[in-house]
């Protein structure tokens, strides 16, 4: 049986911390900041963690990483 791969997409949009949760990113702060408030600018800096409903399905794809 081969090795299962890392999804490649999904290396840049998550992170596993230390503890094994699963920390995402918001959307909407990449670009077309300069008519956005400051507090949406700094809400949307955060990374919440995952829902725990998706966390399964996410670590299938994030396997190897950590």
């Amino acid at each position: 049986m081969p090795k299962m791969k890392t999804h490649s997409s999904l290396k840049g949009r998550f992170k596993i911390t230390g503890t094994g949760k699963v920390m995402r990113y918001k959307a909407f702060k990449n670009h077309l900041l300069s008519h956005k408030s400051k507090r949406q600018k700094r809400v949307l800096g955060t990374n919440p963690t995952m829902a725990p409903g998706d966390v399964k399905r996410l670590k299938q794809g994030l396997s190897n990483l950590r």
